[in-house]
């Protein structure tokens, strides 16, 4: 076997299982609220229909479409399976109750990245809380990154949390917010959803590959010295950081929207022509404006996870600046871990006759199967 063959079925198997999979992570919004009397919690969970699709089967004729008739049909299904990975317990001064919760009514809702069944109901905890215990088991067990992301209304404060299998519990003092937790699961999740979004990764890779090497007569060469990298590789990671984080406070905020499938199709678009760039460089110097402009698309689709929460206020700058930064030091890890090997290798001419082609032709196949895939709805995301 050649040693570009060899690099490329290396560059290939490393980059496949990860490119295949890349999907939109699969979240839940659940809002409970404590009026400003009594005992009963007001409720709403929006569950995406694909999730419960998989999970329950609600597509009865199997013809790739959940209508109104089988959504309702299986309202049952959906409140038993749904609740019994629900668990909410009211903490008061020395007492503490279980709340019994009843769905009160089932609508469907369109989310920036589908549609998803909207269960209403009510919890019933029997006295007034002074802290509340939300234990969330949903879906877990078929997908382990499922998020449940929380947000409580009570006593004229407003929480945000992050449900995940690994932290699946948190207790709220209703009268006084954590606000330092808050911050923390929002860090936490920026961190986790950079290194789980397999598409920004591979366009950060794109503009990284090349920034031990430069364009000349005889295609690509080392760079010399670790500075000029160093310099390259700030000026891209600052543009793209400035140009997602604009379009991700944007999107939040409320002021931009665009439809997830438009904005996921987009995504691969850039991890096609940055793949290509380097398979034939048109923009070979200032790369950074690339990162600039095409980061403003990936802006988003970061802003996913946080658009539908909700949030307003001091929770919303919490949730805002903790999740930019989790994708930040997310994006800072995959630099470390790339840029000093890239940099040893960078004089071989595996590096940069074998690995640099072989890499861009890799990542280009991935970025047009994500294409034609979100373009047709086959994945959301």
């Amino acid at each position: 076997m050649s040693a570009w063959l060899r690099i490329f079925v290396a560059v290939a198997l490393g980059l496949w299982a990860a490119g295949a999979s890349a999907h939109k992570p699969s979240d839940s919004y659940l809002t409970l609220t404590m009026p400003a009397r009594g005992t009963v919690l007001d409720g709403q969970w929006d569950i995406a229909l694909r999730d419960l699709d998989f999970a329950l089967g609600l597509d009865a004729n199997r013809d790739g479409a959940i209508t109104w008739g089988e959504l309702k049909a299986a309202k049952a299904r959906i409140s038993r399976y749904a609740f019994a990975r629900l668990a909410l317990e009211a903490i008061g001064r020395g007492d503490r109750n279980r709340c019994t919760t009843e769905l009160t009514d089932l609508l469907v809702d369109e989310h920036v990245d589908g549609h998803y069944a909207v269960l209403r109901f009510r919890a019933d905890c029997g006295l007034r809380p002074v802290e509340l215990a939300v234990r969330y088991q949903l879906l877990f067990e078929f997908d382990p990154t499922h998020r449940g992301l929380l947000d409580v209304v009570a006593d004229g404060h407003q929480q945000a949390e992050v449900l995940s299998k690994d932290s699946p519990a948190v207790t709220l003092n209703l009268a006084a917010p954590g606000r330092w937790h808050q911050f923390r699961d929002f860090v936490a999740e920026g961190v986790w959803h950079i290194l789980k979004g397999y598409d920004h990764i591979l366009f950060l890779l794109t503009l990284l590959f090349p920034a031990v090497v430069r364009y000349g007569r005889r295609g690509w060469e080392a760079r010399e010295g670790l500075r000029e990298a160093a310099v390259d590789v700030l000026k891209v990671v600052t543009g793209f950081t400035l140009a997602h984080s604009l379009t991700l406070s944007l999107a939040v905020l409320g002021l931009v929207h665009l439809p997830a499938r438009w904005v996921e199709s987009a995504i691969a678009v850039t991890v096609l022509l940055g793949s290509l760039n380097n398979l034939r460089p048109v923009v070979a110097t200032r790369r950074w404006v690339v990162a600039f402009a095409f980061g403003l698309i990936h802006g988003f689709g970061f802003a996913s996870v946080l658009a539908d929460l909700g949030l307003h206020g001091t929770n919303l700058v919490l949730a805002l600046v903790g999740f930019n930064s989790g994708v930040e030091i997310g994006q800072l890890a995959v630099v470390a871990a790339v840029l000093p090997a890239a940099f040893l290798l960078r004089h071989t001419s595996l590096y940069r006759r074998a690995f640099m082609p072989a890499g861009a032709v890799v990542i280009s196949c991935i970025a047009v199967y994500w294409f034609v895939a979100r373009v047709t709805g086959a994945s959301v995301g």
